[in-house]
């Protein structure tokens, strides 16, 4: 395996209320809203952009946002669970923190032998906040509302549920480098080279219920490519081996490209830079519209077709 797979770049899921989806991430998550765009596919409705200061990549959470969408379905061949990482004393903290904003969090418990803490967010997609082992060094965005010691360093891992195990975990370990570090019942976890949100759970349910698209599910979660040619590699690599793989796609903070793994969870490798201050100031990220340059020209009409958004600060959108 000449090519590595950092870890985790993003996940991205689908919200119905971009309100309440700001209100939560940025007011009880304590993440910084980095970028405020659309989709770049779809122009006519917001992509919303969390993670630490300056997004890096192993902390972005991202949203499409579907106004009034319908409630999508949570099961197999999809990302079920999305865990963030915290400093291993926080855990009370966090629990009365999401208590108190109406999240019923679960009691904390042990998994594979990481403390865990399960809630949903107002949508209804799977949270969770883990203590790595070990600590995580990463430094936490100073200016939200959490303190320092308590803020959420990044991603620790996704959960995929599956139909099955061996196809896919073949293709983490043989294809993509990541290691199995162990199990539990139905629960296989395996950890890529990175130094955070390396971790990638796959969660055998047979005979579960299929997940369908909308509100409260993930679309899709993004692995890290150190630059454009490797990247490049990796697509080389992931065509070799019979995955019907997208071009490379402009996204302005990153290069993607898209497949699907073998129980048929979507993937993306995206590239660490140009980052998202391309466009914008470290200071004042996410703090009006950008637009990408092909629909700058029609800006007023689809801000037209946007609704307005209270961003964190006061600004709207």
């Amino acid at each position: 395996m000449t090519e590595r797979i950092f870890g985790i770049h993003h996940v991205t899921a689908i919200t119905g209320d971009g309100q309440k989806n700001i209100d939560f991430y940025c007011g009880v998550l304590g993440l910084r809203l980095v970028k405020v765009t659309v989709n770049f596919d779809d122009p006519q409705s917001y992509h919303l952009y969390y993670g630490d200061e300056l997004g890096a990549p192993g902390s972005i959470m991202t949203f499409f946002v579907w106004p009034g969408a319908h409630r999508g379905r949570q099961g197999t061949s999809q990302v079920t669970a999305t865990a963030f990482s915290i400093p291993m004393p926080s855990f009370g903290f966090w629990r009365k923190r999401l208590a108190d904003a109406g999240c019923n969090p679960s009691a904390l418990a042990t998994r594979i032998g990481s403390s865990v803490v399960e809630f949903n967010d107002p949508d209804g997609i799977r949270l969770e906040l883990i203590a790595r082992d070990a600590g995580d060094p990463r430094i936490p965005w100073a200016g939200g509302p959490i303190p320092e010691d308590r803020s959420i360093r990044g991603f620790f891992g996704v959960t995929l549920s599956e139909d099955g195990y061996e196809h896919t975990a073949r293709m983490l370990s043989d294809l993509m480098g990541f290691v199995k570090v162990g199990e539990e019942g139905h629960r296989f976890r395996f950890i890529g080279s990175g130094a955070g949100g390396e971790v990638v759970d796959v969660l055998c349910t047979p005979g579960g219920v299929s997940g369908s698209l909308g509100a409260g599910v993930v679309h899709h979660v993004a692995f890290r490519a150190e630059n454009d040619e490797s990247q490049r590699r990796w697509r080389e690599i992931l065509a070799k081996a019979g995955r019907n793989v997208t071009p490379v796609i402009d996204r302005t903070y990153f290069h993607s490209i898209y497949f699907r793994e073998p129980g048929g969870v979507l993937f993306e490798i995206a590239t660490d830079n140009p980052g998202f201050t391309v466009d914008e100031p470290a200071s004042s990220l996410g703090t009006s519209l950008k637009l990408p340059l092909q629909f700058e020209k029609d800006r007023t009409a689809i801000k037209s077709m946007l609704p307005q958004l209270r961003l964190p600060g006061g600004a709207t959108e």
